[in-house]
Formats: structure tokens, C-alpha cells, sequence
């Protein structure tokens, strides 16, 4: 992921306005500022949903009046509630509540394509496939995080626009439900900003809810036999993931084969 600007209205500007303008199919035409004004909101979710380090932390003024600033929305409402206890901690209280809550939780990670496919090969191949999606429409993550990561596929949604840029997101509408409730569960402030994010998506259907529901009971698949669920040499695995080295060649001796 890009590293972080150095100002917060160099952030909101940056970027914004996607390359393609249409909505998913069941939803009405967006007229040019609502649109700016959706990219804006998306952008600034994958900022608050990204550790909050020491440049983060010393945006958070320009970041409230950001989110002070915009149009009247459900999304915009709980931005607020979030922003104003962002602004009142002391990072290293962020840092520490942010690593409870996206580190050391499984039903409140970050990476998406884990609750659909769990520890599984096919895991490998759902973050192959958001790295050439992400590649296809001009844009390269730089390796800092994986392609599945929530900041990530919001700040690619800002940038590619409603219909294809939001398309992983509606994708992942079940993962981003059950990271929502469990943050909600756990009475983190974190809820509001995955609250911000449902408004913007389709409403969960029966089953959605039911796939939830089991989600939380039982966890995503496993496989316990030739696991590789992060691709070739663990390329797509999350950061301080152990991966085991590749098998060495047998040993030859001269003479015997």
C-alpha cells in the first residue's frame, strides 16, 4: 500500500475521483458529486482503518474537519462517532487497542478473503486473482499489505469507482458483516467505521445473514493436508506468518542415483 502523504488534504485529494463512474446494477445513477463524495468517504475509511501510527495519529485534526465537512449521510454520521475517539487517545492506547482488535481476534480481521476461504488453497488463488484485478485497471500495490487487506480494497474502490471498484467489497459483503458484529460484540469504536461501510453497500440477504451466523459458530474451511493457502513460496502471507521453506533437492552421491 502507497505510504502515507504527509498531509491529510493531500490524502483526500489524492486520487479520488475513479477512472470509471457507473453503480452496481441495483442501484440508482450517482450524479458527479455524489460520486467524489463516496470515493471521499471509502478513501477515508482505509485511513482510519490502518494502524495508527505516529503520522496517522498527527493527521487526526485535519481528518475530523475532513469528516466535519461532509454532506449529511448514515456513512458520514458514524465517521464522526469514530473521529471523536480517535482524537482523544494517546497513540500508543490506538496502537495497543488496534492490535487487540485486528491482530489477535480472528472474527475481526482485516483480511477478507480469510473468512471466505479460511486456511485453504483457495485462498491463494482469491488473493491472486485481487492482485491482476488491481494490476488490469492500472493500479499496483506496492507489497506493504495483501491485496485482501480492508484498507487496501477500499482505497482500489476509491479509485476504480462504484461498479467495478466496489465489486470486492460486495464480494466480501459476509466477511465485512462479521468483522462489523464482532467489533460491536467487543464494544470497540472500530464498529462505527465498518458501520459507515454496510451503509454504502447492498443489504444482506437471508442467506448472507445465515452464512454470518455460521461463520461466527464455526469459523471459515481448513484443510490440515498440503496447505498452502498464501500462493507459491507463501508470496500473499500476512505479515509475521510463518511459511516453511521449500523442500530441499535430494542429496546424490557420486555414483549412486
Amino acid at each position: 500500500m502507497s505510504p502515507l502523504p504527509t498531509t491529510v488534504p493531500g490524502i483526500v485529494r489524492t486520487r479520488v475521483k475513479a477512472a470509471l463512474r457507473r453503480p452496481h446494477r441495483d442501484a440508482a445513477p450517482l450524479t458527479p458529486e455524489q460520486e467524489e463524495t463516496r470515493a471521499l468517504l471509502l478513501r477515508l475509511m482505509s485511513l482510519l482503518l490502518q494502524y495508527p501510527d505516529d503520522s496517522l495519529a498527527a493527521a487526526r485534526p485535519v481528518l475530523t474537519a475532513t469528516v466535519e465537512a461532509l454532506p449529511p449521510s448514515e456513512a458520514a454520521t458514524e465517521l464522526g462517532e469514530f473521529v471523536r475517539y480517535f482524537v482523544d487517545q494517546e497513540t500508543d492506547e490506538l496502537e495497543r487497542h488496534y492490535v487487540e482488535m485486528f491482530d489477535l481476534r480472528r472474527k475481526s480481521s482485516l483480511y477478507l478473503t480469510y473468512y471466505l476461504h479460511g486456511d485453504t488453497r483457495r485462498r491463494g488463488m482469491a488473493l491472486l486473482t485481487l492482485a491482476q484485478r488491481y494490476r488490469a485497471t492500472g493500479w499496483d500495490v506496492d507489497g506493504g499489505e495483501l491485496p485482501d487487506h480492508l484498507p487496501v480494497v477500499l482505497e482500489y474502490a476509491a479509485l476504480a469507482g462504484p461498479r467495478a471498484g466496489e465489486a470486492p467489497l460486495r464480494q466480501h459483503r459476509r466477511g465485512i458483516e462479521l468483522i462489523h458484529r464482532a467489533l460491536t460484540d467487543a464494544d470497540s469504536p472500530y464498529r462505527h467505521v465498518l458501520a459507515a461501510l454496510v451503509t454504502l453497500l447492498p443489504p444482506p440477504t437471508e442467506a448472507d445473514l445465515n452464512a454470518v451466523a455460521e461463520l461466527a459458530a464455526q469459523g471459515p474451511p481448513n484443510e490440515d493436508v498440503g496447505l498452502d493457502p498464501y500462493g507459491a513460496d507463501g508470496l500473499f502471507a500476512p505479515p509475521g506468518t510463518f511459511v516453511p521453506p521449500a523442500p530441499a533437492p535430494p542429496t546424490t552421491v557420486e555414483g549412486h542415483r
